[in-house]
């Protein structure tokens, strides 16, 4: 099947507004939960430590400790199920996949947060006389 088809194909089933969100980012994503006839909406808090796949494909993983137990989730990022994804903080690494996280432990397991500054502004040079 042509390439360009398929794309055409499954852009009906993108999310038209994906947060913008990296590796190492702390994030809280926001599951809808059925439960028998109920339906609820669920967060589950953790860094994310892989993504992969692109467009309807795509998914990531998000790993967080629950009673000193490591848990991690793969999410699609297109699924109907992933209602929303609030990014808490940025963390700073320097790496695609963090599978290096599930060996640490203590304080070694945490992600630095990475702080942006912003720059001062210049003067505009191209207004002054050369």
């Amino acid at each position: 099947m042509d390439h360009r088809l398929m794309q055409q194909a499954e852009k009906a089933f993108l999310k038209p507004k994906v947060p913008e969100f990296r590796i190492g980012d702390s994030v809280d994503v926001l599951c809808r939960i059925v439960e028998g006839d109920k339906e609820r909406v669920q967060a589950f808090s953790g860094v994310v430590i892989a993504r992969k796949g692109s467009g309807i494909n795509a998914n990531f993983t998000v790993r967080r400790l629950v009673k000193e137990e490591g848990v991690e989730r793969i999410f699609p990022l297109h699924s109907p199920n992933v209602v929303d994804i609030k990014v808490r903080k940025h963390g700073k690494v320097r790496r695609a996949k963090l599978y290096y996280l599930r060996h640490r432990v203590g304080k070694a397991r945490r992600v630095r947060e990475l702080r942006v500054t912003r720059k001062l502004q210049e003067p505009e040079l191209a207004n002054s006389p050369a």
